[in-house]
């Protein structure tokens, strides 16, 4: 997803001559076919992620549209203050693009693992908030950003993950997207744990449980609309994100649910209120945490049985 993002960069760039791009500390290489076309319009500045996000504003203030580019956790606990006060009080087009999401970095332990970082830019007013499901979805989700209003955060998965978007289905930010139609069940999902709702529902249809899957790419602005018309009526509406408790998804979903009035079990699955406590691979950590298609898949058959109060 991040080769496929970073080439969707240098397309945009050909295509418009405001686009820039700036990386904080990349590997060496990174872009590089950019840098030679477009010498003036590529910045690759150290580790100082809140000078990074002033310096984007400041050519953002020139009437160019930058694409920052670094790891999540840093580009959103770091220069919060910036994201805030420089881009999102000024409501300048900056694009964040934050790599290794969740718990992609897991081999570099806690201080790496982006697991609040949904909540922190969903916080903040006029920011957008993109996460995709797969490369696919990025690829049809990055040509909409360069004329979308204000700052934007998208967040990065790995790379190399199941594509399980499909391009008749297209793509608009902020606009759901019903891979399956929900039955008894309604998951709800953003990013790499799409293709776990998916797997899930495979699981629970196998047990004679009917569950729709919803991509919501986009947490800001979330699709309320396609909540009110699929939620109502359902035995369990669940969440699952790659992120804490609070601020991600499920609060957003939980939220529009309760001021739609709209009365439905709901099943939060997520990551726990902790800083990651283990070190490993974000697949190994997903299962830890109940997150990978079977256990997702028993969770939800367990509360349709009446076994439990709310998860997170």
């Amino acid at each position: 997803m991040r080769r496929t993002c970073l080439e969707g960069i240098h397309a945009l760039a050909r295509r418009d001559p405001r686009v820039v791009f700036v990386g904080s500390d990349l590997g060496a290489g990174t872009l590089e076919p950019f840098r030679r076309e477009f010498p003036g319009r590529f910045f690759m500045e150290g580790i100082s992620e809140a000078y990074v996000v002033g310096m984007a504003a400041g050519l953002a203030r020139d009437g160019l549209i930058p694409y920052v580019n670094t790891i999540a956790t840093f580009i959103t606990r770091r220069a919060l203050e910036q994201v805030a006060v420089d881009l999102c009080l000024q409501d300048l087009p900056v694009r964040l693009i934050g790599n290794g999401g969740g718990l992609v970095y897991a081999p570099l332990g806690p201080t790496h693992m982006a697991t609040d970082d949904l909540a922190l830019m969903r916080a903040l007013p006029g920011m957008t908030v993109i996460v995709p499901a797969d490369a696919e979805e990025m690829r049809r989700c990055l040509p909409l950003t360069l004329d979308w209003p204000g700052p934007v955060y998208i967040r990065l998965a790995k790379g190399r993950d199941p594509v399980v978007s499909r391009p008749e289905h297209g793509f608009a930010i902020g606009r759901a997207i019903l891979l399956r139609p929900p039955g008894e069940v309604l998951m709800i999902a953003c990013g790499v744990l799409v293709q776990r709702a998916l797997a899930a529902a495979d699981l629970l249809a196998a047990r004679g449980i009917a569950a729709g899957v919803l991509d919501m790419h986009t947490l800001k602005p979330l699709d309320r609309a396609a909540l009110e018309r699929w939620a109502p009526g359902r035995s369990l509406v669940v969440t699952l994100e790659e992120h804490g408790p609070i601020g991600g998804l499920g609060s957003a979903v939980a939220e529009a649910l309760a001021d739609a009035g709209v009365a439905v079990p709901l099943l939060r699955l997520g990551l726990p209120d902790a800083f990651p406590d283990r070190y490993g691979s974000q697949d190994g950590l997903l299962r830890r945490y109940g997150l990978d298609g079977e256990a997702v898949a028993g969770r939800v058959a367990r509360r349709l049985a009446g076994g439990g109060g709310a998860e997170t």
